[in-house]
């Protein structure tokens, strides 16, 4: 039976300098911001059943326009109910417009007024997207949050070229816009472009604005700009974007990229690189990046992380696990991957109760401190 949803909205709770604690709300749940958000690219957290997704705190995850038009495609999935039916997963989605991925295929796409046309990476069959069908693939995978078809600015840009790709956004937006299907608790969101030119980002939030999206994501960064111009790029931007409205940043990242990114006002994130580095035995903790591949842990007896209360820390040793990665047991990449979506999701709860408690730059201090001892032996 149909039960009646909320709006779709975004209340700012408490600020502390520019970083923003806030709840988003949706059809599908209550998302608490700053939030990350994990990272299914082909309806599945890579490693990860859904109720360990859930387990860690996570309570939004994120799927791919490209890949799953490709492959199982578009139609079948909604047949099946949508994305979130079809994967076991009870909480809202937001999916990626396929814009960034069809950038990274190089001299497979065709780009044109109207959009994009390209070879799949599986096959070589040609397709094509335009805002349009990208906005309706999204209707049809159920999202959430329906993202802007765009065109993402590679790096290094001219000006000029960077002006031409964000004007392209900006017109696609619109047409993004006009071809999304108005539902309680759903929302489409704008995408600012610009590369690092400032006047072009502040251009860019102005046609968005001048659009109207229920949420602004800045995108074409984390694309070799390197972290001090992003958040420059960020400083410039985030206060020129509405308060009342969540603020993604795409792609990013590293977790000082997610400190920094709540310290100039971002709202969310995504994300590969917790499962990424959870695959290739690269565990993140509070002192910093741990490799489990490394001798040295064939036997330390201790905990990849004493205050992370996960099942690869709660239950198995360090020694462990780096006899899971030497072994190349299936079972390394699913506890490494679990401990570093939950590592993330601890980041995001302390930055958030930071906020409220206006202490957040208190914290940002701290991070860096711990994160700049190391991989410490306290014995």
């Amino acid at each position: 039976m149909f039960k009646p949803t909320p709006e779709f909205g975004f209340a700012l709770k408490a600020t502390d300098g520019l970083a923003r604690r806030g709840t988003l709300t949706t059809a599908w749940g209550q998302v608490e911001t700053p939030v990350f958000m994990p990272v299914g690219t082909a309806a599945t957290v890579k490693g990860m059943m859904p109720e360990s997704v859930v387990s860690t705190g996570a309570s939004i995850i994120l799927a791919n326009t490209y890949h799953l038009m490709l492959r199982p495609g578009a139609e079948r999935v909604a047949k099946l109910g949508g994305v979130r039916k079809m994967m076991g997963w009870d909480g809202p989605l937001l999916t990626d417009s396929g814009g960034f991925q069809v950038m990274s295929l190089g001299s497979l796409r065709k780009l044109d007024e109207d959009g994009v046309t390209f070879k799949s990476h599986l096959d070589g069959s040609q397709h094509r997207l335009t805002p349009k069908r990208s906005t309706e693939i999204q209707y049809l995978l159920d999202a959430t949050i329906t993202m802007a078809f765009d065109e993402c600015t590679p790096f290094p840009a001219t000006k000029l070229v960077a002006a031409e790709s964000m004007a392209l956004s900006m017109r696609w937006a619109k047409r993004s816009r006009e071809a999304f299907h108005p539902r309680t608790g759903y929302g489409q969101f704008g995408i600012v472009q610009g590369s690092v030119f400032s006047d072009l980002r502040a251009e860019s939030v102005a046609a968005l604005e001048g659009i109207g999206f229920e949420g602004y994501a800045v995108g074409g960064l984390a694309v070799g700009e390197g972290q001090s111009a992003m958040f420059e790029t960020l400083e410039e931007t985030t206060p020129l974007m509405l308060d009342n409205k969540p603020r993604y940043l795409m792609g990013v990242g590293k977790p000082s990229d997610l400190v920094g990114g709540v310290a100039r006002g971002i709202d969310m994130f995504d994300c590969v690189l917790p499962t990424r580095s959870g695959r290739t035995g690269q565990g993140f903790t509070r002192r910093g990046p741990v490799n489990l591949k490394n001798a040295r842990h064939a036997d330390d007896p201790r905990p990849l992380d004493e205050s992370c209360s996960c099942p690869a820390c709660a239950r198995y040793s360090r020694a462990y696990l780096h006899h899971l990665f030497k072994a190349e047991e299936v079972l390394s990449l699913m506890l490494l991957s679990w401990h570093n979506i939950h590592y993330y999701q601890d980041l995001m709860r302390e930055m958030r109760r930071a906020i409220e408690i206006e202490r957040f730059s208190e914290f940002e201090i701290l991070f860096h401190t711990m994160q700049g001892l190391g991989d410490i032996d306290p014995l």
